[in-house]
């Protein structure tokens, strides 16, 4: 229902409306958006900085911000700072613990504290990293046909690319050799022993590695 209001000295009539509903939009419909994001941020642990500094206005403050938080631990690449430094343990999805002796000799053990299976994994670039055993300093090592060893000398054949799957494991690739265009992976079958690089797949359980801190 419409009615006319009386005009103030100087304004004209305005047309005004009773129990007409708020317009969808506007301050409410911000508002609320900034509810849901924070709340998306609170899950993920994230703020935007506008809103943890503590600005006079957190809509503002959510323009301008990046709030593409992610709420589920996605497949991605680590990005370690180069010379970032870890002491684990690769245990694989089929029970082994990774070793390499001091002959270079890779292989599978089922002793959780067996000294040849302390690794020190160094971040040697974005996403890549070098392994190498801390009781016989042999770095772990791929040659073209995606064989296995211990190399004395760190060298190119000792980046591999580190993964972390959907799973929660690791993976960890050939940096420099591929087979037809196909990644080679660091890889334990059923029985403790290395597979080839070319015969391992992504999702084979063999691959799979979850670094574990030494205890």
């Amino acid at each position: 229902m419409s009615k006319w209001m009386t005009p103030a000295a100087g304004l004209s009539p305005t047309l005004a409306t009773s129990s007409r509903p708020p317009a969808p939009g506007g301050a409410p419909l911000r508002l609320a958006c900034c509810v849901l994001l924070l709340v998306a941020g609170a899950a993920s642990g994230r703020c935007p900085a506008g809103l943890a500094s503590g600005g006079r206005d957190p809509l503002r403050a959510l323009e301008g911000a990046n709030c593409s938080w992610a709420l589920e631990r996605h497949t991605r690449s680590y990005n370690h700072l180069e010379g970032d430094v870890r002491l684990r343990r690769l245990y694989s999805a089929n029970k082994f613990f990774l070793c390499i002796d001091k002959t270079g000799k890779v292989d599978g053990t089922r002793k959780k504290n067996y000294p040849d299976s302390l690794m020190e994994i160094r971040s040697v670039s974005v996403g890549v990293v070098a392994i190498k055993a801390v009781s016989t300093g042999m770095y772990l090592a791929m040659t073209k046909k995606g064989t296995l060893y211990g190399s004395v000398k760190y060298n190119p054949n000792c980046k591999f690319k580190e993964r972390i799957e959907e799973n929660g494991y690791n993976t960890y690739a050939s940096l420099r050799w591929k087979h037809n265009g196909r990644q080679m992976f660091v890889s334990l079958n059923g029985r403790g022993k290395p597979r080839r690089g070319h015969k391992a797949r992504r999702r084979h359980p063999s691959t799979h590695f979850l670094p574990m801190l030494p205890s």
